[in-house]
């Protein structure tokens, strides 16, 4: 007869690392500031393309000939990939054994990715062309760029959770430097937003590179594909840079079987990943809970943003449409300057992040700035009503100071989106250590947190902004009440419940 008791012991074994192993490791040695720095600046090659994809991409397939409602099911990919691929690749870079490192070699694994994915999306429209498309009809060109879309986001599922988790490796155990390690990588992020926000405002890189234009590629598309091969080159540079500066110290087979993840005894990999990812829940301090929650609400918040930023300025702020004359170009490219605006005090935001978290502790720090931002979305609702009691849309250029108050609206947003950006990782960080997680899967773990929310807003935001006209306001709406809920539940919460005690031990 089985053992029940004997059962238990032996799944909570392999639910939990052991902490024998952990012993057994040896102290490493504090990581300069400047090295932190070198390794955080491939945040930046990332970056870039996400600033491309997030700016140019929501208007591009519309223009391919995909209805608005629609427009957000492209999406869908992104958090569905990472669903599944940021965890397990977290799982995996846990227990490498390349001599290259445990981190690196799916960061540079991902990176090449995504060279072939914005290859593939710049060139959607070319292929579609010589598979037989037309003007006005264009299912092939679609269907490449969904499946170069799909390509891209998984890359940077593989390189993202990696290159947070060696600087969470690189400060283990210090929770200031993870803070500051966390502000570094925020920081870089913000210069490639600024840089790949700024490529995509310029409308005249198809003059640069000729070479774009084609038949099947238009003048926007040429500056798309022109943008892409920009990335290209960043992210090889930037990631480059990172791999050099990190000194990984190979593990071996030994430790992989009795490491950080503690999952030696469960025959695969995939099968361990799946059972430490989930078995490990029942592990969770209510301080956990709290910031998986706060994150995911979050989320909801920042994704309906993400999806309809330039697209909300092309349509409601400068009344254009996808497919009918130069307005909404105009807007579209408006926004991507919005967009590069937020994202400098994004990074003026993350020199301040380790400063304001030792004055007002973090959860405070990430509680305001939530409330913040459903201001700004809340802003955003009062000026498109604004521009809509006007009378000059689909007559004239809006005014000035319509523009301007986008403007401003985008630029506060840097603020909250710097917070997330680190805040989130730093907390989950400290308080995953103490559960003796890897810091790949730890990773994994939060960002569950982050792509639930945006799978659910993939599917429901257009539908629900088509339900009530067709904009992007209803989305806004709904971003606006969950970003000031999870702010009033940081701030009332996630002090009492860990933040400060890892300002402590600082």
């Amino acid at each position: 007869m089985p053992n029940p008791e004997a059962h238990r012991n032996q799944s909570r074994s392999r639910s939990r690392p052991s902490t024998s192993a952990a012993a057994r490791a040896p102290v490493r040695a504090r990581v300069p500031l400047r090295q932190l720095l070198r390794v955080a600046s491939v945040a930046s090659g990332i970056q870039f393309g996400w600033a491309l994809q997030l700016s140019l991409l929501t208007p591009y397939v519309q223009q391919l000939g995909i209805p608005h409602q629609w427009a957000s099911i492209i999406w869908l990919c992104g958090p569905i990939s990472g669903l599944f691929v940021q965890p397990l690749v977290g799982h995996m870079s846990d227990r490498c054994t390349s001599r290259f490192g445990r981190r690196r070699p799916f960061i540079v694994v991902g990176a090449v990715a995504i060279v072939v994915a914005v290859v593939i999306i710049g060139y959607a429209a070319d292929i579609g062309w010589l598979l037989g498309d037309s003007e006005d009809f264009r299912p092939y060109a679609i269907t490449v760029f969904v499946i170069g879309f799909w390509i891209l986001d998984v890359a940077n599922n593989v390189t993202q959770g990696p290159c947070r988790a060696l600087l969470g490796d690189l400060t283990s155990k210090d929770p200031r430097r993870t803070r500051v390690a966390n502000a570094y990588y925020s920081l870089f992020m913000a210069v490639g937003n600024i840089l790949g926000y700024a490529t995509g405002a310029y409308s005249g890189w198809y003059k640069i590179f000729t070479f774009t234009l084609s038949p099947a590629c238009t003048i926007s598309c040429a500056n798309l594909k022109s943008a892409f091969f920009l990335d290209i080159v960043f992210i090889a540079i930037t990631t480059y840079i990172s791999i050099v500066a990190a000194h990984e110290v190979p593990l071996n087979s030994s430790e992989a079987a009795h490491g950080e993840s503690g999952a030696g005894e469960s025959g695969s990999a995939e099968e361990a990943f799946m059972w430490e990812l989930f078995g490990t829940f029942k592990y969770f301090t209510t301080a956990v809970w709290i910031i998986l929650s706060v994150t995911a609400l979050t989320w909801i918040g920042w994704f309906p943003f993400t999806l309809f930023d330039t697209d909300w300025m092309g349509r409601e702020i400068y009344g254009g449409d996808p497919n009918q004359g130069l307005i909404y170009d105009a807007g579209v490219r408006m926004g991507a300057v919005g967009l590069m605006l937020n994202s400098v005090v994004l990074a003026l935001t993350s020199l301040l992040m380790e400063w304001l978290c030792r004055k007002r502790g973090a959860g405070f720090v990430w509680g305001i700035s939530n409330i913040l931002m459903a201001c700004c979305f809340l802003g955003m609702l009062v000026v498109t009503y604004v521009a809509n009691n006007m009378g000059y849309i689909g007559k004239d250029s809006p005014p000035t100071g319509i523009v301007v108050a986008a403007l401003v609206l985008f630029t506060i947003l840097g603020c909250p989106m710097a917070i997330t950006y680190s805040v989130p990782y730093a907390l989950i960080s400290t308080h995953i250590e103490s559960l003796g997680l890897g810091q790949g899967l730890s990773m994994g773990v939060l960002n569950l947190a982050i792509v639930i929310p945006q799978i659910v807003v993939s599917l429901g935001s257009g539908p629900w902004d088509q339900l009530f006209g067709g904009g992007n306001c209803p989305a806004f709406v709904v971003a606006a009440v969950a970003s000031l809920v999870s702010g009033l539940i940081a701030v009332l919460a996630i002090p009492r419940s860990g933040a400060q005690k890892a300002r402590t031990h600082v």
